[in-house]
């Protein structure tokens, strides 16, 4: 058997407790067989074999996603799937090649029912228009998998049709035993709001938002943003997704703005003036991710998000580094 397959055999059952090592197992395949990783390794003088600690793990800036071919043992598959990011049109995407379309859609379904339960308790209804017109949406695809795993009745994409989703609220609110979340993106979500704040198809929801004006509205703090959309969803708390193009996995808020993450998605905070200071422990600082799941491409990033770590292991994202793209799912600058 080789490394991936006894390292995918494992990824679901990690722990808190056996992650780090199987994050450690992982860097070392990767320091090897992921070519710009091992570039830049290279090029900091890294020698894998020193490596003996999270916190030693150099993390490869998440811009690399933008201008080279992030792949690990990449001469053995071609991509069956390309993600790339959100973005404008002077900007340019972040690609994700994926080599198992399966490996995220069921990966990604695992840390939503850790949270929330089973995908058949539920019926998805989505709002993401600029995902769905630019295309090649990590996010669209893990909601349109969730939904066909839901067996919901409902399609689950409605773009701009307010009416027609204000028509499927309220025919899922009648299905028994199932809840309903709306998920969107943030825009789209106000303006849906504003277009029926009142209307009692819009009470009784889980609502999250995955963060993002994209332009079409001026940027708010996360606390804005749920305070406005609580005005016309009712006073439970709104919902957040952290994830992005670059990441498999996931992390979700339920209503208190932290966010809390599988085992599978460690949080390490550094000095936003020293790349190379990440730690377990650190209080407050700009973003590491270690995504377990990130098994063909690179599972160390550093993120240019700024964020709060709390003892126990939740995170709150403040906001972005000076002169970083706003971008990725719920990142609101």
């Amino acid at each position: 058997m080789s490394f991936r397959d006894d390292y995918l055999r494992q990824l679901p059952a990690l722990t808190a407790d056996t992650a780090p090592a199987a994050a450690l197992e992982l860097f070392r395949y990767q320091a090897r067989y992921c070519a710009p990783y091992a570039a830049y390794l290279a090029a900091l003088g890294q020698r894998p074999e020193q490596v003996q600690r999270l916190e030693d793990i150099p993390f490869l800036p998440i811009e690399f996603f933008k201008t080279q071919d992030v792949r690990t043992d990449a001469a053995e598959w071609s991509p069956q799937e390309t993600f790339l990011s959100s973005g404008t049109t002077r900007q340019s995407r972040s690609q994700h090649q994926v080599r198992d379309p399966q490996l995220y859609r069921q990966h990604a379904a695992r840390i939503f029912e850790q949270f929330y339960g089973p995908l058949t308790g539920w019926t998805f209804l989505a709002l993401l228009p600029s995902y769905l017109e630019q295309g090649n949406s990590s996010l669209v695809a893990m909601v349109e998998y969730f939904s066909q795993q839901s067996g919901q009745k409902q399609p689950a994409f409605f773009l701009r049709d307010h009416d027609a989703l204000l028509a499927a609220l309220a025919q899922a609110k009648l299905t028994p035993g199932r809840r309903v979340l709306l998920l969107g993106v943030s825009y789209a979500l106000l303006d849906f709001a504003a277009a029926y704040a009142g209307r009692p198809e819009l009470h009784g929801l889980t609502v999250l938002e995955t963060g993002g004006m994209k332009g079409r509205r001026r940027e708010m703090i996360r606390e804005e943003l749920h305070a406005e959309l609580q005005q016309a969803f009712g006073p439970a708390g709104i919902h957040s997704e952290y994830g992005m193009t670059e990441l498999l996995g996931q992390a979700y808020s339920f209503g208190d703005g932290r966010f809390h993450a599988p085992p599978q998605l460690r949080i390490l905070l550094r000095d936003p003036s020293d790349p190379f200071s990440a730690s377990e422990t650190r209080a407050a600082g700009a973003l590491n991710v270690i995504d377990l799941a990130n098994v063909d491409s690179c599972a160390f990033i550093e993120t240019k998000d700024l964020a709060r770590l709390h003892p126990d292991g939740s995170f709150e994202v403040l906001g972005r580094l000076d002169n970083s793209d706003v971008r990725g799912c719920n990142q609101m600058a």
